[in-house]
């Protein structure tokens, strides 16, 4: 096995009342180890021994403050049964309601336990399924410890912050700077609103994330301070970026399923054409429906349906978004999960991501603990 090495996470990065409600306690979070071994699960790109390719799933999902039931089946989200990742980086936002209890008071880690619960049941079914069927199977007592043994998927990481939740889960033969490649992974909930100027906000937030997040110890080539100086990046979570069109064409076009005029007018594409707060930045041809409002445990959208007076009947959008950027990092799926817990859709995506070997000796991972960033 591998040597246990320490899990670098980024100082936190909050905004107005969870900025500062967050600083009052100063606290700082114990590390967490994990124990990898390298030469499990890799894939020489193309017969070339300085490059491995390694699988790896993003998904992110506003789950509306809805506590998840003890058997909700997560398998179909993660696409265990057809496909296997080497790792799974697992964005929620809304696990608990945002209200001013939620807010203000203490963090309610169970949530977050129940959904990690989750998440490892599903990853891990299929093994535990072979590990039974070998127990029942043979008689040979070292076969079975040994099937007993395996330790499938666990997880490496996971922090939450009020109502966002973030999970990285790898197999046993993972971990998160691989090999000579650094990855960072970037869950955020930007300003919502669909009024003019509210896409002013959500540009302002990522600059905000992308500028004031540092990685605490000492920098190195290999292990960077800023989001943007790793190698390879994956933003995601519920971006909240709108269309920018009436509220009836929005859904006139949502009807016919014209997603081309839809994206046209979709406020993130405009800012990646404008090349300000996204140069530099990916994402994937969108051929899905828009993932937000959707009423809870239906497929139509929320303005299908007549509601209370005064009640908001927010025009579909494709807030929930999966973006990239690095050498070597390609995507080759995304898509929705077409799970109705909240209003909105689960987003995900696979990537291929092909990581340099290299020799020499590499940096050791420096120690951190996590803190809160001040004013």
């Amino acid at each position: 096995m591998g040597e246990n090495r320490k899990i670098i996470l980024p100082r936190l990065v909050t905004s107005k009342l969870l900025h500062r409600q967050q600083l009052h306690g100063h606290g700082s979070v114990s590390e967490v180890s994990s124990v990898v071994d390298e030469n499990l699960g890799k894939r020489p790109l193309n017969g070339h021994k300085d490059t491995f390719v390694y699988r790896v799933f993003a998904s992110t999902w506003n789950v509306g403050g809805i506590t998840p039931s003890d058997d909700l089946d997560l398998e179909d989200w993660l696409d265990t049964r057809a496909n296997t990742c080497d790792i799974y980086a697992l964005g929620f936002q809304e696990i608990v309601p945002l209200n001013a209890r939620n807010v203000l008071g203490p963090t309610k880690s169970c949530i977050s336990a129940k959904w990690n619960l989750l998440i490892g049941e599903a990853l891990n079914k299929k093994e535990r399924k072979e590990g039974a069927k070998l127990t029942q199977e043979s008689t040979d007592s070292s076969v079975v410890e040994a099937s007993m043994q395996g330790e499938g998927f666990k997880c490496i990481r996971s922090k939450q912050m009020v109502g966002i939740f973030t999970s990285v889960w790898g197999s046993v033969s993972i971990r998160f700077l691989l090999h000579k490649t650094s990855f960072c992974f970037v869950c955020c909930h930007l300003a919502s609103g669909g009024k003019e100027g509210d896409v002013l906000l959500r540009n302002l937030d990522v600059a905000d994330i992308l500028a004031r997040t540092w990685f605490r110890g000492q920098a190195t080539h290999e292990l960077p301070e800023k989001i943007l100086d790793h190698d390879q990046v994956v933003l995601l979570g519920d971006l909240n970026y709108r269309i920018s069109l009436q509220e009836a064409e929005t859904r006139s076009l949502v009807t016919a399923k014209n997603w081309s005029i839809l994206l046209e007018n979709d406020q993130l594409m405009f800012e990646f054409s404008r090349g300000r707060y996204f140069e530099g930045w990916q994402e994937g041809l969108i051929t899905f429906s828009p993932t937000y409002k959707y009423h809870p445990n239906s497929d139509q959208y929320y303005w299908c349906f007549d509601g209370a007076r005064g009640e908001k009947k927010r025009a579909p959008a494709w807030c929930d978004r999966i973006l990239w950027r690095g050498k070597g990092l390609k995507q080759v799926q995304y898509e929705t999960s077409n799970y109705r817990l909240s209003d909105h859709r689960p987003v995900r995506a696979v990537f291929h991501a092909e990581c340099d070997v290299g020799g020499g000796c590499r940096s050791k991972r420096p120690e951190s603990t996590l803190t809160q960033q001040g004013d």
